[in-house]
């Protein structure tokens, strides 16, 4: 696929990509992607990897499921070897593959989705409850006629 500089492009169902849908609330849904293989100018071995989905997951401040789109555009640099890792280029990623050059191309995109997700989702349009952020209890405050400037006890003291 090298030699030849093959692409391929298509869409993964999501189901299929097992260890993925370990991290998800859900599995359904497509993965876009898009594989380039080629050689650059210095005759290093790579794969550019291209891969868009919304995938389900929890948000942990809400608790709640919702769709992240997560985008995935990579080069990752074909070695046999780890020691071949020095001499790769500083914008590619080392990717270990077996001695006879064989790699599963639903393996690479699943590990750069995994890579991709944050570890700690939150779901930007989310607020934390009110229970937990006080908002509930700074207004009770405020109807007992406190002040809300926190030094105002401080310069009562002072006089």
């Amino acid at each position: 696929m090298v030699s030849a500089r093959r692409s391929f492009e298509g869409m993964l169902p999501i189901a299929a990509l097992a260890r993925l849908c370990d991290m998800l609330a859900a599995s359904e849904g497509v993965v876009e992607y898009a594989l380039d293989f080629g050689r650059d100018s210095l005759g290093i071995s790579y794969v550019d990897v291209r891969a868009e989905a919304s995938l389900t997951v929890i948000c942990q401040r809400s608790l709640e499921p919702f769709a992240l789109p997560v985008v995935v555009n990579t080069r990752l640099g074909l070695i046999k070897q780890e020691r071949d890792e020095a001499g790769l280029p500083p914008e590619c990623e080392p990717l270990l593959v077996a001695e006879d050059g064989r790699l599963n191309p639903a393996d690479v995109i699943e590990d750069e989705l995994l890579l991709a997700l944050p570890l700690v989702p939150v779901n930007p349009d989310s607020s934390l409850p009110d229970d937990v952020t006080g908002h509930e209890m700074e207004e009770e405050f405020s109807s007992e006629g406190r002040s809300e400037n926190p030094f105002a006890v401080l310069r009562e003291l002072k006089k």
